[in-house]
């Protein structure tokens, strides 16, 4: 279909554009609820909700089959026609910046996700997680993906809500503390590089290196690591593994967390966590029912083993 005809701008046709938005979270095959349930939902009649129904059928949206005392069956839902006819738009999610063959692969199966459930899906790149999530509180964006770890402090002092935890490895491989070549921990007034638009970095580094008054944090992000490096300009800094392998040169020294650090905060850290706001939003709630969460991690893990290109 290209564009909503002038049908669905009738009254009928509104209470078509509006049931469309409750089927989309209505599996294929299951009952649907009693006309009278839909009418009182909609605020209309239950002739509204019949015309309605007829209307969807008619544009190809959806089958049903009435199976007497059993109820009225969802036979057929083509998600893509009814999200169109919705009118609620296209998602938009906020995500860090693909630097990492891991986040290619987040971004490739979160946007095969929402599309295979009929959601029209965009990303937007930003840096830092409470950036993300100032857009999101704006209504700038519907979704934010940041790190487990990010997540529960913001979740703590934002109206924002959880929508999903993909688990162990789907954010971060690992954090490692990253040394200059030739350099110290134990030297007296260590230069630490801290970015403070991450909310990750941010916090391992001060977990890392907690107790010592003698530290210089350094303001730096990602891109500046590798020449402050090579200038002497910074000692050490924790970071993402995964952005630094074959990019940091021979100049820098990648160790493991020490376990003050690692316990309790690596599942957390290395996980992503997808939020939205709490009072949620129509495309949101139309698509988070039938979000099929494993498709964002199957086609993650294909990237990484490079069986797929990148695609968002």
């Amino acid at each position: 279909m290209n564009g909503i005809d002038e049908r669905f701008l009738t009254r009928n046709g509104l209470a078509a554009r509006q049931l469309a938005v409750l089927l989309l979270n209505h599996e294929v095959d299951a009952r649907l609820p009693r006309l009278r349930d839909f009418a009182e939902e909609l605020g209309v009649g239950n002739g509204t909700v019949q015309a309605a129904f007829q209307m969807l059928e008619e544009s190809g949206a959806i089958d049903t089959v009435a199976r007497g005392h059993l109820g009225t069956f969802l036979t057929r839902a083509e998600r893509a026609i009814l999200w169109q006819l919705s009118g609620l738009g296209t998602l938009l999610a906020a995500m860090p910046l693909p630097y990492s063959r891991r986040h290619e692969g987040l971004a490739t199966g979160l946007r095969a996700a929402f599309e295979q459930a009929g959601a029209p899906f965009a990303i937007t790149f930003m840096r830092g997680a409470a950036a993300r999530t100032d857009a999101l509180v704006e209504g700038k964006v519907d979704l934010v993906v940041l790190s487990r770890f990010a997540a529960d402090r913001l979740l703590e002092e934002r109206p924002v809500e959880l929508v999903a935890d993909l688990g162990p490895a789907t954010y971060v491989g690992a954090h490692g503390l990253l040394l200059r070549h030739g350099a110290s921990l134990d030297t007296p007034g260590l230069r630490v590089a801290v970015d403070h638009t991450s909310e990750d970095q941010r916090m391992l580094a001060e977990r890392a290196f907690a107790g010592r008054a003698d530290v210089e944090w350094v303001e730096a992000s990602y891109m500046q690591l590798r020449d402050l490096f090579a200038r002497g300009d910074v000692d050490a800094t924790v970071w993402n593994l995964d952005e630094i392998q074959d990019r940091l040169g021979a100049e820098v020294d990648a160790l493991p967390l020490g376990d003050e650090v690692t316990r309790g905060l690596s599942l957390r850290n290395s996980s992503a966590a997808i939020i939205g706001r709490s009072e949620g939003t129509k495309a949101l709630s139309a698509v988070r029912e039938t979000l099929d969460l494993s498709v964002i991690t199957a086609l993650q893990t294909e990237v990484l083993r490079g069986e797929r290109l990148p695609s968002y």
